[in-house]
């Protein structure tokens, strides 16, 4: 059954890390403009008289060795980027920390997104790691590069594997990297258009340039807690018609 996806800005505020009354949020995540590095037991200060919600979700990195798994995760926490590409040897995981204002009703909420990254070596070699990347994940982001078509064509192998009953219910994205190297591009629009229409999975872009603002990762960020909290509400919605029928 193929994912709905919410349409962009109808659940939470676009761009909200631009509006002048994000601000008090955003600086809890910030420490002189970088970002700041929150370890797996740390988490934002807000002053007693505002009261924030934190929800807490576990996200999986997939995709082909080289496509930009870990300097992903580190764009999204606002770490430095690797230089070097090494194959991540087991499972590295990545905190970050991002508020989102609701727009039904303006309610501001925290994301600790918990992103589990694998080397696709490891993967292959021991076989409990990808089960334990699967439990009680909440949404997978498949990654291809615009500059390795092989990766590009794999998408269906990825996808596949997470598809079925043993996973349940998981949010489904496509993010494609290196989509700022126009001169080695591999992957043609008209191919991630197809793409998408086949699949029903959006497909979001990043490039290899690093920024130190938050406008750098905020689509990306914006887009995964929209369909993260779209999953939640539907879920409440099913949980509650079950419940009135058992009573009924």
């Amino acid at each position: 059954m193929a994912q709905v996806s919410p349409s962009s800005g109808s659940i939470i505020v676009a761009d909200w890390h631009r509006c002048k009354d994000s601000k008090e949020y955003f600086s809890k995540i910030l420490h002189k403009k970088r970002r700041k590095n929150f370890g797996l037991l740390e988490s934002p200060v807000m002053p007693p008289h505002v009261a924030v919600d934190t929800v807490h979700y576990k996200i999986f990195l997939s995709g082909k060795s080289g496509v930009g798994k870990t300097a992903l995760a580190a764009r999204l926490a606002g770490l430095n980027i690797p230089n070097m590409h090494y194959e991540t040897t087991g499972i590295e995981t990545t905190v970050v920390y991002w508020p989102v204002k609701l727009r039904e009703n303006g309610r501001v909420l925290f994301f600790r997104l918990q992103l589990w990254d694998c080397g696709e070596n490891a993967l292959r070699r021991f076989d409990h790691l990808l089960p334990a990347c699967k439990e009680q994940v909440d949404a997978v982001l498949f990654l291809f590069s615009f500059t390795d078509r092989t990766s590009f064509d794999d998408l269906s192998n990825q996808i596949a594997k997470w598809t079925g009953a043993p996973v349940g219910r998981v949010v489904k994205l496509v993010v494609g990297t290196k989509f700022d190297l126009f001169m080695h591009c591999d992957v043609a629009e008209r191919d991630v258009r197809n793409f998408q229409e086949t699949w029903s999975v959006p497909v979001l872009r990043v490039g290899g340039e690093v920024s130190d603002g938050l406008g750098d990762v905020a689509s990306l960020l914006n887009c995964l807690a929209e369909h993260l909290w779209h999953q939640d509400c539907a879920s409440a919605r099913r949980h509650s018609q079950q419940e009135t029928g058992t009573v009924l």
